[in-house]
């Protein structure tokens, strides 16, 4: 257990959960979907904290949607078979033969081992695919990608079947064609979980990163910029204090919002129970877009 956590008096431990409560009767039965990914799913003790984090929101009556990446393992295993990763403007080219490791990695062995996870920790989740139920439908990227796809439709029927009766589903971002194309495609898990937290009219987005937010100044932390009204992102971003990497982030965010959802936040997954700290918390944590 943290020290910090550990060493709390009794009036203290009163008080978070005093503090929670509120908290707990506002998100039963609210979904929520988390796109998992980052620091948080490579580093063993992070990846415990988050199952426990999600386990907990699912057994207070919570809806959560767990949406996965897999870029890091991905690349290790097509470095064990001897093959280069190329990527293009950040994205990863995806000819057939990585198609093929791409859905064994995410669908195969990363998904499966979150859901076997999250079962330990005695939550009730079920392993899912974009392809599962036609779930996602994508189209190739107009770029020259290979198999690499935008989401033409997302239907949320099996997911929406699975949340009312108290299952966690645990998404990987492989995509179906549309009709008449039987191939399968590689979708980015941040666009994908935005989408998928529109069409399930979701109550709060949240992306767990390698951050602490969206900072006003790149080295420091303390910098951090808490709530940002989705109004202000055109200025922030001319101003370049969200550039980069952040970007792509953000522009999800917006794809959130702009589909309805009325939260959207980026969170810290290198801290333990970040999750728990944003939901139940009056400080919150990371930066909420709104």
């Amino acid at each position: 257990m943290d020290k910090d956590i550990s060493n709390l008096t009794t009036e203290q431990w009163s008080n978070v959960l005093v503090e929670a409560l509120p908290y707990f009767k506002a998100w039963c039965g609210k979904v929520v979907v988390v796109k998992y990914g980052g620091n948080a799913m490579l580093n063993e003790e992070l990846k415990q904290a988050v199952m426990e984090d999600i386990v907990l929101l699912n057994t207070i009556g919570i809806k959560v949607v767990l949406v996965h990446g897999g870029g890091p393992e991905i690349n290790n295993m097509l470095d064990r078979v001897g093959k280069k990763s190329t990527f293009i403007d950040g994205l990863r080219y995806t000819d057939e033969e990585t198609m093929e490791i791409v859905t064994m990695v995410l669908t195969g062995k990363l998904n499966k081992d979150i859901v076997g996870i999250l079962s330990q920790k005695g939550g009730k989740a079920v392993g899912l695919s974009g392809i599962d139920s036609g779930l996602l439908i994508a189209k190739k990227t107009e770029k020259d990608l290979g198999y690499v796809g935008d989401i033409v439709s997302v239907n949320p029927e099996i997911i929406t079947s699975l949340l009312d009766r108290g299952f966690i589903p645990v998404i990987s971002t492989v995509a179906g064609g549309v009709q008449g194309d039987f191939s399968r495609y590689n979708i980015n898990a941040d666009t994908a979980a935005a989408k998928i937290a529109v069409a399930l009219k979701a109550e709060k987005f949240v992306q767990l990163t390698n951050v602490p937010g969206v900072l006003r100044n790149i080295d420091d932390p303390s910098s951090l910029i808490k709530r940002i009204e989705r109004t202000a992102l055109g200025s922030l971003k001319a101003t370049g204090i969200i550039a980069g990497g952040m970007i792509p982030k953000i522009d999800c965010c917006m794809t959130a919002l702009e589909g309805g959802v009325p939260r959207t936040h980026i969170i810290d997954g290198r801290v333990p129970h970040s999750l728990l700290i944003e939901m139940f918390s009056d400080r919150g944590i990371g930066t909420m877009i709104y």
